[in-house]
């Protein structure tokens, strides 16, 4: 099963904390964007073949200032060039400004039926200080608006913000859990290099809680999700059973996903290979080789089983289902015991921070603590 995610890498603006490919222009080329993702998935498509398709994500950038027509025409491209799945997931990140959200309503009819909203906290002030362009306000209004449009709809918070008390976050997640519907992604801040936000923190403009503090936070986010029904099933993601994202679990499965778009990246199996791919980060240049050579590549490498299995161990094990043995060596074609330092696997077991059967996986303690785990565990 193949999921296919498309990148839009324009924004209204840079957000302080954010790393991702995104890039403001005053002019968004929109003709020109569309014709080369609509140009740049055809290629794609002509080596696939036609696989069978299970979901198809905009994401960016902000995918919301995109015309819906665009959107239309790359689902109605997607469904011709593959096989898709009866229970297609198509989702569409947005930010809650007013003009994204008056555009929601065509999204849906453009064949969008899951909806991302990116509204980062409830809080004014703090959406002022994450470089937010919206307010609480308008985030609850679209997400109101969203749950009249959308049969399946998600939102962010950031939480572990600078000066953030615990019994703060808890009466905003509780609002948020007020307003959700049946999935919640809720990241804990982190400076992140080559930010606006990495500036600040080096000169102590910015101060994150203490460890204490933010385990807490993390926990504290778990309890008020699970009193809600939605349960953890990745370490930031928390859904009713059945609304996890199908998408985002081919990332963590370790599954083929094809990348289209500026800085998009995949991970296709072709027979025993598995070969990443990447496309240039600069929209321009990325339309520029597009038009050219019908795509924007930039390198393409045929990973090693050892690569492999180092990337399915650092993406499985946040999730709450672990890993299976058995699919991570038929991806992989190595034995977990082979990616792994035993000693580290171990002491992780008798500690209780993992459990080891015909499935790996972390235990609520040990994702707690997998930032320091994986990079021990893991070859």
């Amino acid at each position: 099963m193949l999921a296919l995610y498309f990148h839009w890498p324009f924004c209204l603006q840079k957000c302080p904390y954010c790393d991702f490919n995104s890039h403001v222009r005053e002019v968004i080329p929109q003709a020109r964007f569309a014709a080369a993702l609509r140009h740049e998935l055809a290629w794609e498509a002509s080596r696939l073949g036609r696989r069978a398709l299970g979901s198809i994500f905009f994401g960016g950038g902000t995918p919301s200032l995109m015309a819906p027509e665009t959107a239309a025409a790359l689902i109605e491209d997607a469904r011709r060039l593959f096989v898709a799945d009866e229970a297609l997931e198509i989702t569409l990140e947005a930010n809650p400004t007013s003009v994204e959200s008056g555009k929601l309503a065509e999204f849906r009819a453009a064949g969008v039926n899951r909806l991302s909203l990116g509204v980062q906290s409830l809080e004014d002030e703090s959406l002022r200080a994450l470089g937010r362009g919206h307010s609480a306000a308008e985030a609850i209004a679209a997400l109101e608006m969203a749950r009249k449009i959308f049969p399946r709809l998600s939102f962010d918070l950031i939480y572990a913000r600078p000066g953030q008390s615990l019994a703060a976050w808890r009466r905003e997640l509780a609002r948020a859990l007020a307003l959700a519907a049946d999935h919640l992604s809720l990241y804990q801040l982190t400076i992140e290099p080559g930010t606006a936000f990495e500036a600040r923190h080096r000169q102590g403009e910015i101060v994150l809680p203490e460890e204490i503090l933010a385990t807490a936070l993390y926990d504290a986010t778990g309890e008020a999700a699970a009193s809600h029904g939605l349960l953890q099933y990745e370490v930031s993601n928390y859904a009713t059973p059945g609304a996890e994202s199908q998408h985002n679990l081919a990332y963590w499965r370790y599954q083929d996903y094809a990348g289209i778009g500026p800085g998009a990246h995949g991970r296709l199996g072709f027979g025993p290979s598995l070969v990443a791919t990447r496309r240039h980060r600069v929209p321009e240049i990325w339309a520029e080789r597009v038009e050219r050579d019908g795509h924007g590549s930039t390198a393409e490498e045929y990973l090693r089983p050892v690569n492999r299995a180092r990337e399915a161990l650092l993406m499985g094990l946040r999730l709450a289902e672990g890993i299976d043995r058995a699919a991570f060596f038929e991806r992989t074609t190595l034995a977990l015991e082979d990616a792994v330092e035993p000693e580290i696997l171990v002491a992780c077991v008798e500690a209780g921070y993992l459990e080891d059967g015909p499935t790996l996986r972390a235990t609520a303690e040990g994702r707690r603590r997998l930032d320091a785990i994986l990079p021990r565990l893991v070859r």
